[in-house]
């Protein structure tokens, strides 16, 4: 099973689920902006992506400032903001067999299927 943290809003997000269709993949879709991961499911795809927590943020959001987040913010903090922002989590995720990677250009998420 392969899972998309999905923002039908996002070209690139639209981009990566259509790979993964084109190849035929059995997709869980999760529209994380209406259904946001908790701290754990966080910290799972962060293992499986190998990055530190700010690697999955996106700093230039307005929230990021408003929050008074810095790329220097703690781990712990960052977390609670992605689990309280979705708007802050980078997408889109691709989740297969334990590994992630983020679709940012698209087909980086291929070497996962």
């Amino acid at each position: 099973m392969t899972e998309i943290w999905h923002n039908p809003r996002c070209s690139k997000s639209r981009q990566t689920l259509a790979i993964l269709e084109g190849r035929g993949e059995d997709v869980t879709v999760r529209r994380y902006l209406d259904d946001p991961p908790d701290a754990g499911a966080l910290r799972s795809v962060l293992a499986a992506l190998g990055v530190a927590p700010i690697e999955l943020v996106r700093t230039g959001e307005k929230v990021f400032k408003e929050l008074g987040l810095s790329k220097d913010s703690p781990d712990d903090e960052l977390i609670a903001a992605m689990v309280s922002h979705p708007i802050l989590i980078e997408r889109p995720v691709v989740i297969k067999n334990g590994k992630a990677r983020i679709g940012r250009p698209p087909d980086s998420v291929i070497d996962i299927l």
